[in-house]
């Protein structure tokens, strides 16, 4: 017994060690655009990858990565993170072309690949099929960030991080029945793929739906927000864990859990300061794993199994390629046609080249059986695949955002933000000085003070003025600033209400369709 303790013990510290290791080297890499002002052209995760890299090529191998380590331990809060800053009235907006790109794009993506590996490259169908379904799982972690950077339209970032969110489910879904083929436990056929698609996403939303509901009604019983914050993180685990065992899908789980408790449970059961720390924790933990998974990508490539399987990698990424720009475009066609809404050409190549594979293409990959007889040709392929991805369309989506003219004016809206903030700021800082008047205090030090504030507050109604005059456009989004303003002070007056008892349900809220949108007025 003691011996097992003993080596239990050194078990504990060896994987600490790693942890610390892997941590320490993802940080030094976050600081280095700090140092270095050229490393600031490369977005984060990327950069991650390259250093990454630089260890393999040194022979560093920092953590094996496991298909239980990314889907078990990275993948929920990364799923969760994202669709609970995922808005509901965006993302409804553009529901059914998302939902094309995730459930028919996949399936043209599989059926591409590997008719194209199967004719050019002489691969099985079932290694073929196994390939094409581990990467039609789009993850472009550094291209919505890159997005948000550079001030991108909404519309596009709601698009990308739509169709990656609903497709990692579709492409999991796809790949455990392909693996479930060469082992003669599941039949070929339409309806019994149709059957276990409706039977595995469908206990995904339900259970998804009912931990959501439920944690947003338990939520407005009280107010604690290390409880509320902990009750989502147990909900992003605890719904995967659940919903797997249960024999659905837990990335449609968890992406539902997401999507409820960050448009609903967030407004009726949280206040405004437990929704701000709660989506920080949620920022700190995507950073913290996105950090370590870029990082382990990038480290665990295998050069020379790369080089003997180049021709494989070649066809795969040309076939990748060409399949995802005749689904996005046909798809987006259909779209516009039934909905009359247009994506944009500009807009549909974006999406085209921004599809990046990453993390979840890699955990299906490492999960093929080892009984197959070409699992190291499908690990060397999408290994290969993903880096081609995140190293030649990562480091090109910029510039061809520039050519595209999509780049949006981020730097603007945040100078605009800083400046209102201090405005409002300042104005309280004046309503307080009028108000409290204590007793001891020079009346002339009053005026003085309420002087310097009066001219500062003056200063950046000056600033605001003259950036709202040279930027006609910050007009439109201050106005739609604004408006948010008053539709979340309705909401949370509502959440308030029934917090307290005053209220037995939480009220539709009224001045979403009597405040007109800026694009309206």
């Amino acid at each position: 017994m003691m011996m097992e303790s003993e080596i239990g013990e050194q078990l504990i510290a060896a994987n600490l060690k790693q942890f610390l290791l892997v941590l320490a080297v993802s940080l030094g890499v976050a600081t280095l655009p700090q140092i270095f002002s050229w490393f600031r052209q490369i977005p984060y995760t990327l950069l991650l990858v390259i250093v990454g890299l630089g260890l393999a090529i040194a022979d560093v191998r920092l953590v094996t990565l496991s298909p239980g380590l990314i889907l078990l331990i990275f993948l929920p809060p990364l799923l969760f993170e994202a669709a609970w800053n995922l808005h509901w009235k965006e993302l409804k907006q553009d529901f059914l072309p998302i939902c094309l790109y995730a459930i028919f794009g996949v399936i043209i993506s599989i059926l591409g690949v590997a008719f194209g590996l199967k004719q050019l490259a002489g691969l099985s169908l079932t290694t073929a099929l196994l390939i094409g379904a581990s990467l039609s799982a789009t993850d472009p972690v550094s291209v919505t960030a890159l997005f948000r950077e550079l001030g991108v339209g909404k519309r596009l970032v709601t698009l990308m991080e739509g169709e990656s969110l609903f497709n990692d489910g579709m492409a999991v879904v796809a790949f455990g029945f392909l693996v479930a083929l060469p082992l003669g436990t599941v039949k070929l056929g339409f309806q019994p793929i149709f059957i276990e698609l409706c039977t595995v996403v469908g206990i995904g939303v339900a259970v998804g739906s009912l931990i959501g509901f439920g944690i947003s009604y338990l939520t407005q019983r009280f107010d604690l927000p290390m409880v509320e914050q902990s009750l989502t993180l147990v909900s992003a685990y605890g719904t995967y864990l659940i919903i797997e065992d249960l024999g659905g899908s837990g990335v449609i789980g968890v992406v539902t859990t997401g999507l409820i408790l960050g448009n609903f449970g967030s407004r009726i059961g949280m206040n405004p300061r437990t929704r701000i720390i709660v989506s920080e924790f949620w920022e700190f933990l995507a950073f913290f794993v996105n950090s370590i998974v870029f990082l382990l990508i990038g480290d665990q490539i295998r050069f020379a199994s790369l080089g003997e399987n180049i021709q494989i990698i070649a066809v795969t990424v040309i076939a990748m390629i060409f399949m995802r720009a005749l689904s996005l475009y046909i798809l987006s066609l259909v779209s516009t046609n039934i909905t009359k809404s247009e994506i944009t050409l500009p807009e549909q190549t974006i999406l085209w080249w921004g599809g990046l594979r990453g993390s979840v293409s890699i955990a299906l990959a490492l999960s093929v059986p080892t009984i197959l007889p070409e699992r190291n040709e499908i690990i060397a392929t999408v290994f290969g695949v993903v880096l081609f991805t995140l190293l030649v369309q990562g480091l090109t989506i910029k510039p061809l955002l520039q050519k595209l003219n999509l780049l949006g004016d981020a730097g603007l809206r945040d100078q605009y933000l800083e400046l209102a903030a201090r405005h409002v700021a300042l104005e309280r800082v004046l309503q307080h000085l009028q108000v409290d008047q204590r007793p001891g205090i020079d009346p002339e030090f009053y005026r003085y003070q309420e002087t310097l504030i009066k001219g500062e507050i003056d200063d950046l109604q000056g600033k605001i003025a003259n950036l709202q005059g040279d930027y006609p456009n910050l007009r439109d989004f201050s106005a739609e600033q604004f408006r948010s303003e008053l539709l979340a002070i309705e909401a949370d007056t509502y959440a308030e209400f029934v917090r307290s008892g005053r209220l037995n349900k939480e009220l539709a809220p009224m001045l979403q369709d009597v405040l007109p949108n800026s694009k309206e007025t």
